[in-house]
This record gives structure tokens, C-alpha cells and sequence, in this order.
């Protein structure tokens, strides 16, 4: 393993823009496994993937044991098949998920829109028949 291949803990945290406890909290999780050399973290290319993989699912609402389970199945032997089939199954649940929470915050933002517009018409008539005395 040659120092091109690896990272260390501070250039994944500057490529990535990651925390060191983000990275070490991943390695507890064991969703990355960085060779130790002494205290020293080296990062693979494949646990550049994983991560990739990791931020990614975080930012669509995966919980981290989805995650774990998804990268679990890259090593099947089946061109990642089962692996992409899950990740499809996961991502659909979640993008429906996201589809109702968007219109329910969409249905709270016009009632009150509604409301505030109510208050404004309200406040405009009190305006006015305080002007009028």
C-alpha cells in the first residue's frame, strides 16, 4: 500500500468536509476500516467509497444501520446486484417519505399564508377605524 492509495484523517476531513470524530464514529460503527499504522489512520480508496456512500445516504435520510446493511452487500459476488436492488428498495421508501413530508409542509405554508393574510386584513380594518376617530 502505497501513500498515493491512502489518506490520512486530516485529508479526509479537508476532501470530504468531515469532522475527525465524524470518521472516528464511522470506524466504530464499522462502516469504515482504515489500516492502522500505530495511532495513525490510513484511508483506503475503498473507504473513500464507503464514505461517498455514506454522506450520501445521510443526506437522503438513510439511518446508518441502512447503510451498514447496504455496503455489507458489495461483497456478495453478484456484480452488486443485491446490492443495488436494495439500495433502489431503501431509496423509494425514502423518496416517498420525502414526497409527504414536502406536501404536508406545502399544505402548512398556504394555511398559514391564509392566516397571516387574515391577520393583515384585520390589522388594516383597526387601522382604519382608528384613523377614522
Amino acid at each position: 500500500m502505497t501513500k498515493e492509495n491512502t489518506m490520512t484523517i486530516r485529508e479526509m476531513c479537508d476532501a470530504y468536509d468531515v469532522t475527525p470524530r465524524t470518521l472516528r464514529f464511522y470506524e466504530a460503527k464499522e462502516l469504515l476500516q482504515p489500516v492502522r499504522q500505530g495511532t495513525k489512520r490510513l484511508f483506503t480508496k475503498r473507504d473513500r467509497a464507503r464514505l461517498k456512500l455514506i454522506l450520501r445516504g445521510k443526506r437522503f435520510g438513510f439511518s446508518l444501520e441502512e447503510i451498514r446493511q447496504l455496503l455489507a452487500l458489495y461483497d456478495l459476488g453478484d456484480s452488486q446486484a443485491t446490492q443495488i436492488r436494495k439500495t433502489r428498495e431503501i431509496a423509494a421508501k425514502h423518496l416517498n417519505g420525502m414526497i409527504a413530508q414536502r406536501d404536508e409542509l406545502t399544505s402548512a405554508i398556504e394555511e398559514l399564508r391564509d392566516q397571516l393574510g387574515w391577520a393583515d386584513r384585520i390589522l388594516a380594518d383597526m387601522d382604519q377605524v382608528e384613523a377614522a376617530q
